[in-house]
Order: structure tokens, then C-alpha cells, then sequence
């Protein structure tokens, strides 16, 4: 029997009857500490298998919506031939006007679905919700590495970075100016979801690298930074831009194999639902 995402009925996982399309790209080609990142999508994949498809929050069942699994991304010969493979393929789902959706491997694996969707839609905000600016021009010889997943974004389109706490001081001159949301300054706001959400608007795409939350909640990530965001804050956040933008696309990123990776693989399978969920109510 074909697979479908979360193990939903065949009937809600064709491309003919899904909202929603989903590709995967298992790539760890340029990460420089934890590796594991290429066997993330198996990792979520299996987690989804394994949860409730109905969510309390929303009292809903977004999967009745559709997902469809697009393919997978295995092109691993350079950093730039998988950008331009991923390029290619979000380009080619995006004509069908279905939400695209993607799921990594390390952030690089952004930088191609982001290039494209950015051709498509004018006004582009992109919300990156990430420990780390991954703002460098160029990393190991390549501008396809991880350590620069929105530099090209943050040249083009309107970046808004949130849960960031750690950098290179070269960064720091490509930092978007006043939206930067770094990690200490959250702890001691109390107002910083209104604050983020006055900087995003129109048409949005959303990039999460798992380690923008703390290792207590997703420890398995390449680099799990102390201090990272918590869950329900999280998605408070997420819910109130899924109502007041147009998210055209999302991807999740940086799900690494380790000793112990189900808690991290269960909490990005469930951070997917949600933002269907939320998808899925605010067109209510």
C-alpha cells in the first residue's frame, strides 16, 4: 500500500483531492556539528503515523483537507545542485495553488523552496523562527550552506527573525533593522508576539529550524542553543499569523537523528498539524 502522510486514508492524500502539498528533502550536506539531518523526514514521518489527526484546539481534522506527498528531494552532489532541485519542484507546485509545504534536512534546504515561492508572490515576508541568524553571504565556499539559509531572503524580501541567540559578528551588518527578535529580549517582553506581528504582513512564508525552541522541548537538533522559545507561546504566535497574513508556504527543518530523537520528532509532527490546523481555520 502507497504510503500517505500520517497514515490518512488514500481518498485524502491524493493530489487531486489535497490543499496541501508536501515534499521532503533528507540533505545534510553542510552542517558542521551534529549531523543527522538527512534522516529527519523519515523521523517525522513516522512521528505523524503515530498521532491523533483530530486537534482539540481547533476542533478540527485538517488532514479531511488533503495532504499529498510531492516526492523526494535526494539530490545530495553539491549544495547548489539541491538548491536548484528544490528550486525547481517548489516551482512546479506552486502553478496548482495548493499550500506548499516542505520538510528538511538542515535549513540550506530553504534557500531554493524560498527563491521560488518569491518569484510567485509580491510582498513576501519571511518569518523565521530559528536560534541562528544564518545570515552569512558565503560559509565553507558555498552560499548554498546552512549558516546562510536567508541571506538571499533577507536581500529580497522582508525578514523578520525570531528566537535568535547566537551569531557571527560578521552578521551582524545584514541583520534587518529592528526585526530581530533575539531570544533575551523576548524573555523580558511580555508584548513581543504583537511586536513581531506589527512587522509581518501580506503574503508570508514561514521557516522553522527546530532549534529556535529550547533543548528541553527539542533537543534534537544540530545545534540545540540554550535559552531557545517555548511551546504554546509558539504557536500563539503562529496562530495570530495564520489569521492576520496570507501564508502561502512553510517548511521545518533541522530534525536530527540521535540516541533519543522521538520527543523532538513527535513535537515537530505535531508543530506540522498545527499550522494545518491553523491554515485551515483562519480560511474559515
Amino acid at each position: 500500500m502507497k504510503r500517505t502522510y500520517a497514515g490518512i486514508p488514500e481518498e485524502n492524500a491524493t493530489f487531486e483531492n489535497s490543499k496541501v502539498t508536501l515534499i521532503t528533502v533528507p540533505y545534510d550536506g553542510t552542517s558542521t556539528w551534529g549531523k543527522g539531518a538527512d534522516k529527519g523526514p523519515e523521523l517525522f514521518l513516522n512521528a505523524s503515523e503515530n498521532m491523533e489527526l483530530y486537534d482539540i484546539e481547533t476542533d478540527s481534522e485538517p488532514y479531511l483537507h488533503g495532504v499529498y506527498l510531492a516526492g523526494v528531494i535526494s539530490e545530495n552532489s553539491s549544495p547548489e545542485a539541491m538548491t536548484e532541485a528544490v528550486y525547481q519542484k517548489t516551482k512546479e507546485l506552486l502553478e496548482y495553488n495548493k499550500l506548499f509545504t516542505l520538510f528538511g534536512g538542515e535549513h540550506s534546504v530553504s534557500i531554493g523552496s524560498i527563491r521560488a515561492v518569491g518569484e510567485k508572490y509580491d510582498k513576501l515576508t519571511i518569518l523565521q523562527l530559528d536560534a541562528h541568524t544564518d545570515l552569512r553571504p558565503e560559509f565553507h565556499g558555498s552560499a548554498c550552506n546552512h549558516a546562510c539559509a536567508v541571506f538571499e531572503a533577507n536581500q529580497k524580501h522582508n525578514l523578520v527573525q525570531v528566537g535568535i541567540r547566537s551569531m557571527d559578528i560578521e552578521e551582524k551588518q545584514y541583520l534587518p533593522e529592528g526585526q530581530c527578535f533575539f531570544a533575551h529580549q523576548i524573555a523580558q517582553n511580555p508584548n513581543w508576539i504583537d511586536d513581531v506581528l506589527a512587522k509581518v504582513s501580506d503574503n508570508v512564508y514561514i521557516t522553522i529550524d527546530l532549534d529556535a525552541f529550547d533543548p528541553a522541548f527539542a533537543p534534537s537538533t544540530g545545534t540545540p542553543e540554550p535559552g531557545g522559545l517555548q511551546w504554546y507561546p509558539t504557536l500563539e504566535l503562529l496562530r495570530k499569523v495564520f489569521e492576520k497574513c496570507n501564508v502561502v508556504a512553510f517548511d521545518i527543518v533541522e530534525l536530527m537523528d540521535s540516541a533519543n530523537p522521538k520527543p523532538t520528532a513527535f513535537l515537530a509532527a505535531k508543530l506540522y498539524y498545527k499550522m494545518l490546523a491553523y491554515y485551515f481555520t483562519a480560511k474559515k
